[in-house]
């Protein structure tokens, strides 16, 4: 009886990263209404745990679910898909 549990992915937009280790992710979804059959638009924030400190607001990710590792925190930043531009740059 071997099942391994597949964890849930989600893809993002970082609001916030000035927290020690955490940022803010931000998850856009389409949901289809029953009864209009017209896609709505609906968002939720995840706390996500970021080791190294590597991602800045503007940052497109992937979260993972991992195990509870705070009050709020249950996701983990696995990759940084895009970086914005700077203005720096």
């Amino acid at each position: 009886m071997e099942s391994k549990l597949r964890r849930k992915v989600r893809r993002g937009v970082v609001v916030s990263d000035a927290m020690d280790k955490s940022v803010v992710v931000k998850v856009e979804t389409l949901k289809l209404h029953p009864k209009y059959h017209k896609f709505i638009k609906r968002s939720k924030k995840f706390m996500a745990h970021d080791e190294n400190n590597e991602c800045r607001a503007g940052d497109v990710v992937e979260i993972i679910e991992t195990r509870p590792l705070s009050k709020r925190k249950r996701w983990r930043v696995s990759r940084i898909i895009e970086r914005p531009a700077s203005l720096n740059d």
